[in-house]
């Protein structure tokens, strides 16, 4: 398995896991962005948004689901947060394996990059 986040999942590599289900598993970003900057990722390898098929759209709410019950959990939920979904090179998306960014604990600019 060489998929970074697949193996993170599995367990073949240590991680801040924050969140773990039968569909998905939440863990800390190594290179934060923002005090809270969490990274939720279907169990499963799905590489990207543009990959995803018609049967997977409820593992999409899923994993949008665990980003607002952690943006809650985390305390950022009233003040504010960002879920981001960075999807192709151009877009920034360096692991070819859906996940999306739980971002907050901060002021957040806008337009982002």
């Amino acid at each position: 398995m060489t998929c970074l986040f697949c193996r993170i999942v599995a367990g073949e590599i240590d991680s801040d896991i924050v969140y773990r289900d039968e569909i998905s598993t939440a863990f800390r970003d190594i290179n934060p962005q923002a005090p809270v900057h969490i990274l939720v990722v279907p169990n499963d390898h799905i590489p990207s948004v543009a990959s995803i098929a018609p049967e997977q759209e409820q593992l999409v709410g899923h994993l949008l689901h665990v980003a607002g019950t952690l943006a809650k959990r985390e305390g950022i939920a009233t003040r504010g947060f960002r879920l981001v979904v960075n999807t192709g090179p151009d877009a920034g998306q360096s692991v070819d394996h859906l996940h999306v960014h739980l971002l907050g604990g901060r002021h957040l600019s806008w337009p982002p990059g």
